[in-house]
């Protein structure tokens, strides 16, 4: 079977990367946790709840590419791929516009700073926070089809691209963690909420760059 990818390990380290920073960056449940526990208990703190979120995403992203590989026949299909990049076209727009319109500082909950916990229970209480929602599988779903990365029979490059979805989302997290410790004084409910339209925004004009290139390449496709 052919497949329109070109195999090389520094495409599959920028796909990687993207899909890693993607599925990190909309400020759910875990972001606002991560928001809330740089500012309560530390900057590391919040970097141990993302790298628990991390592990819990690598975790769905690597059920879904395995369950995708045994959908390379279906996938590998120009047709079935168009109609599937289109959907996840359409579905990450419409998640940029809910993560527009949300408002998740009503997540949020004050925090008595002098409780802590250990490094180890912040980070194993992302980690099932992260994991109690499945549905980010849709999400990679989508994000795998659009960007091809699922390559069967490619050990190497699949695992440099697992590797380097983690690297995207430690990269989020550790910027996030940073950035909310440099302007602790500063930061309020407002700064969560610009963090979140600007997510949004981004990941709108993104989905909309997919699509508009989805349809390019639609008078391609062998009718």
């Amino acid at each position: 079977m052919q497949f329109p990818i070109q195999l090389d390990i520094l495409d599959f380290v920028f796909k990687g990367i993207l899909i890693g920073i993607m599925a990190s960056a909309p400020m759910g449940p875990v972001g606002v946790l991560c928001i809330q526990r740089t500012l309560n208990k530390g900057r590391w703190y919040g970097f141990i709840t993302g790298i628990g979120a991390c592990v819990s995403d690598f975790i769905y992203a690597l059920f879904t590419g395995l369950g995708m590989s045994f959908m390379m026949n279906f996938v590998g299909n120009e047709r079935n791929r168009f109609l599937l990049q289109i959907s996840g076209s359409v579905v990450l727009l419409l998640f940029g516009i809910y993560c527009y319109r949300s408002n998740p500082t009503r997540n949020i909950h004050k925090s008595n700073k002098t409780q802590k916990g250990t490094l180890v229970h912040n980070g194993v209480t992302a980690f099932l926070v992260t994991l109690s929602n499945p549905l980010i599988i849709f999400l990679f779903i989508f994000l795998f089809a659009q960007f091809a990365f699922v390559v069967p029979n490619r050990p190497i490059e699949m695992t440099v691209g697992y590797a380097s979805i983690v690297g995207g989302a430690l990269l989020w997290w550790f910027g996030l963690s940073w950035l909310i410790d440099k302007v602790r004084g500063k930061f309020d409910n407002t700064g969560i909420l610009i963090i979140n339209r600007v997510v949004g925004c981004i990941v709108i004009i993104f989905s909309v760059i997919m699509l508009l290139g989805t349809f390019f390449n639609l008078y391609k496709l062998p009718y």
